[in-house]
């Protein structure tokens, strides 16, 4: 007697890796984001670009998020994985936390509607130094340097209230 051949498992939804962050030079002040968009296939995009108008680092944050969402969805990407470095994107995106400044509010609404236009979304918080590219491209697109390599002591973590 032999044993049926195993069928392997069917391959999951092809996720798109996606890395936002952005700047505010000075904070308030103008607006940079970056954004890093790397496919299954390993096809990578960055944006780095400059934000009209003025604003906080919170809005950045989010701004930078949404440039990131315009990517994928150029790109075709239905399956996202999202990670950044604010803490304050994160925690309103997932209803973790309520701002009641208008501006950001009305960012936080509109984020979300376009996350609802993706298959599936996962959105992760990461420490700054495990998000170098997009910080590096939000920063470019204010015309200002990389920060220096290394890990942050806790006390510098970015971490936005």
């Amino acid at each position: 007697m032999t044993t049926p051949a195993v069928a392997p498992p069917p391959p999951g939804p092809a996720e798109w890796q996606l890395w936002f962050d952005g700047s505010a030079q000075p904070n308030p002040g103008r607006l940079g984001l970056g954004a890093v968009l790397v496919g299954p296939g390993g096809e990578r995009r960055d944006c780095s670009v400059l934000a009209p108008g003025h604003g906080c680092n919170n809005e950045a944050e989010l701004l930078a998020l949404a440039k990131a969402l315009e990517l994928a969805r150029d790109a075709g990407a239905r399956h996202l994985v999202l990670r950044g470095d604010s803490d304050f994107a994160v925690r309103h995106l997932r209803g973790e936390a309520v701002t009641q400044v208008g501006r950001l509010q009305a960012l936080v609404a509109m984020i979300r509607g376009e996350l609802g236009g993706f298959a599936s979304v996962r959105l992760e918080w990461v420490p700054r130094h495990r998000n170098p590219d997009a910080d590096r491209l939000s920063r470019a697109a204010l015309g200002l340097p990389d920060k220096p390599a290394g890990r942050p002591s806790a006390k510098k973590k970015k971490r936005h209230r």
